[in-house]
């Protein structure tokens, strides 16, 4: 394993977690690592391995996201705009575009079925830490110049979710290294 990443890369063929989709992704996640972290906490305490937790999917977002520059073949806001099939395949996000340019994609989620399967799983309290907590991080290994701002969640209670991305001023998107 790789000293900068808790995890070895994902090896799966892109297509193959693709036709998966995210949603499904995160309630396997989800039924997994709940249990393990509700015994982690019971031995080491709640707060803490919470926030490894936390620290840990913020790493794994990050290294998401750079991934998924690869696989959209660039990292402007464009190709991040157009990777969101993989986030609302199966009606799993309803979202409504609110502005989209070379420098700013706006959008709101009107509907999460994320934070519904969370709330189904009983767990909604760590929909935020499991799903959430990646978005603002992900875009950071995408392209580390694009901004990220959301003031509410569906999650968190709120009627729907402000997602703003926009590219720093002056800013052009980074060059992609690697394979």
């Amino acid at each position: 394993m790789a000293e900068d990443s808790p995890l070895p890369p994902d090896t799966f063929p892109p297509d193959t977690l693709n036709d998966v989709g995210v949603l499904t992704r995160r309630e396997i996640e989800a039924r997994i690592v709940t249990p393990l972290l509700q015994r982690l906490g019971d031995e080491f305490g709640h707060e803490r391995v919470t926030e490894l937790a936390r620290e840990v999917v913020v790493e794994v977002a990050q290294g998401q996201g750079a991934e998924l520059a690869k696989a959209m073949g660039g990292n402007d806001l464009e190709a991040f705009a157009n990777s969101m099939e993989n986030w609302t395949k199966g009606g799993a996000l309803e979202i409504e575009v609110v502005e989209q340019s070379d420098d700013v994609f706006a959008f709101n989620v009107t509907r999460c079925r994320y934070a519904e399967m969370y709330r189904g799983l009983g767990i909604p309290e760590l929909g935020a830490l499991f799903s959430c907590n990646r978005d603002g991080t992900m875009v950071e290994g995408f392209n580390g110049n694009i901004e990220f701002e959301r003031t509410q969640t569906i999650m968190n209670g709120a009627d729907h979710c402000d997602f703003r991305y926009t590219l720093g001023d002056g800013s052009t998107p980074v060059e992609l290294t690697g394979g």
